[in-house]
């Protein structure tokens, strides 16, 4: 299977040639986008320059900061339109290992419509973190998974390998949500439309270099909207039964 790995990258300089060196280290077959949103760094110098030493790389520029969520659509419409398989998503700085790759890979290959790296299942971890955010983030993942129905211990992870049939399957013009968000959202719709999800373990690691792009607010605006689809779907479940015992 053809395999297309998307790379959002921002003020990155730090980290994106060692990912781009160990994802081709990794899985030398798969191909790779970089999709940089104006990175005033050199980010996308950086990486046309391990595209030109390694290949297989190409290096998407946008004029500004545009957002994760609209980077990694415009790179599962080049993926499908270019005719691979499998879309890979993951970060750019280091906190998603390149070596897990394979598992998501095969676990794809072998059925599965959806892949998610879990920091949740056994085997997977987050050593960086506090107690406090751990729960927290634990604890935010199971309502999502409560209130929207979804089989997925860690649906707000960003580690995950799509088959490009399932993503045509859904409505990718109507998404709209950023960060934590926009990961919930694509399982939601996956699962409405009876995709297999399926988990692979994964240690989650904090950025060494550079910063971080997440912020209170984006985490708030997940959960915000989980808790409004899930009232919404309620809604109209309640009224479609109410239409069909009329």
């Amino acid at each position: 299977m053809r395999v297309l790995i998307i790379l959002p990258t921002f003020n990155e300089a730090e980290n994106v040639g060692t990912v781009l060196d160990q994802i081709r280290d990794v899985v030398p077959e798969a191909h790779i986008l970089v999709i940089d949103d104006g990175s005033p760094d050199g980010t996308a110098d950086l990486a046309d320059a391990v595209s030109q030493r390694r290949g297989q790389i190409e290096v998407l520029r946008r004029d500004r900061k545009r957002g994760l969520g609209t980077a990694y659509l415009l790179g599962f419409d080049r993926g499908i339109a270019d005719g691979f398989e499998l879309l890979i998503e993951m970060d750019a700085d280091l906190s998603h290992e390149p070596e897990r790759l394979p598992a998501l890979i095969q676990t794809a290959m072998s059925g599965a419509d959806l892949v998610i790296g879990s920091r949740y299942v056994p085997g997977g971890s987050i050593p960086d973190w506090s107690v406090t955010r751990r729960m927290l983030s634990k604890w935010g993942n199971r309502y999502a998974a409560v209130v929207l129905g979804v089989p997925s211990t860690d649906s707000t992870s960003g580690f995950r390998c799509y088959r490009a049939r399932i993503l045509d399957k859904i409505d990718r013009a109507g998404i709209r949500s950023e960060g934590y968000s926009f990961q919930i959202e694509l399982v939601y719709r996956i699962a409405s439309a009876g995709g297999d999800i399926r988990e692979v373990p994964i240690v989650f690691r904090d950025r060494v270099l550079g910063e971080s792009k997440m912020s209170p607010r984006i985490v708030v605006e997940a959960f915000g909207l989980v808790t409004l689809w899930g009232v919404r779907d309620r809604v109209k479940h309640a009224r479609a039964r109410i239409s069909s015992g009329s």
